[in-house]
């Protein structure tokens, strides 16, 4: 610990589990004060006991979650210096059985849930004259894809726009906003919801040999939280073991 975030104030929403969590621990090890927002409420109290943060049930694609998400870390800290917003959903579905509904629930959450947080968080952030907004983006939909991610394909793109946007719009009042593009993590989800052979699968096409963990993801939006990242903005960063540089599958050169 090197107190990268002491006295800094974070919102993380979508940090019941996963790459949130992951981002909730580091920063409480850098010294963050936390508030700790997710749809899962059970898992989120749980979280948030362990850190020994705030917890408040929200479903970030409405916005007056968003904003009470925010008021409740004004509640309790008097500021909101950081806004990490990693809810989102991926629920595996061809397009031709993909129905309005179902596209519209996954724009609701991941984009839709992206402008909510970002638009709360940025009222108190314009009166301090400063924040970071660092967002959960994927390399899935600004790069590469797969049958079934249609609609989450959409929003990462989206997201990354938007990004891209809010930096411009945001940089008059001291806000820098970025994004995270994680590759395969080992998360609790893909755990239980992809087999053993699935996850051999992703590893042989990683050149670093493995998927990612919640920490490794977790460093990246430190940087972007900290004031070592105070000239960047509009950006995002790659966290994917090199998965996007191959040409193809024999990429493989073993030492001797």
């Amino acid at each position: 610990m090197s107190g990268r975030l002491d006295g800094k104030v974070a919102l993380i929403v979508g940090a019941a589990r996963g790459i949130g969590r992951g981002i909730a621990e580091r920063f409480a090890g850098e010294g963050a004060k936390l508030v700790l927002a997710d749809a899962q409420e059970a898992y989120g109290r749980e979280a948030a006991k362990a850190l020994g943060a705030a917890f408040v049930a929200t479903d970030i694609s409405r916005m007056e979650d968003a904003e009470r998400a925010v008021a409740t870390a004004l509640d309790r800290h008097g500021r909101l210096d950081i806004l990490v917003q990693n809810a989102g959903i991926y629920p595996w579905q061809l397009i031709e059985n993909t129905s309005p509904e179902d596209w519209d629930r996954v724009m609701a959450v991941n984009l839709r849930g992206t402008f909510n947080a970002a638009r709360a968080a940025l009222v108190p952030m314009t009166a301090q004259r400063s924040g970071r907004m660092p967002f959960t983006s994927s390399i899935t939909g600004p790069h590469v894809t797969s049958p079934g991610h249609g609609h989450y394909s959409a929003t990462k793109a989206g997201i990354n726009g938007f990004i891209r946007s809010a930096a411009l719009e945001f940089s008059g009042y001291g806000i820098t906003v970025n994004g995270v593009e994680p590759g395969n993590i080992l998360t609790e989800a893909i755990q239980e919801h992809r087999g053993p052979e699935f996850i051999r699968s992703m590893e042989d096409s990683i050149p670093l040999g493995r998927l990612g963990t919640p920490r490794d993801v977790a460093n990246a939006f430190l940087f972007l939280a900290s004031d070592d990242a105070d000239y960047v903005t509009g950006t995002t960063i790659v966290v994917d073991g090199g998965q996007l540089l191959p040409e193809g599958a024999d990429f493989r050169i073993l030492p001797p």
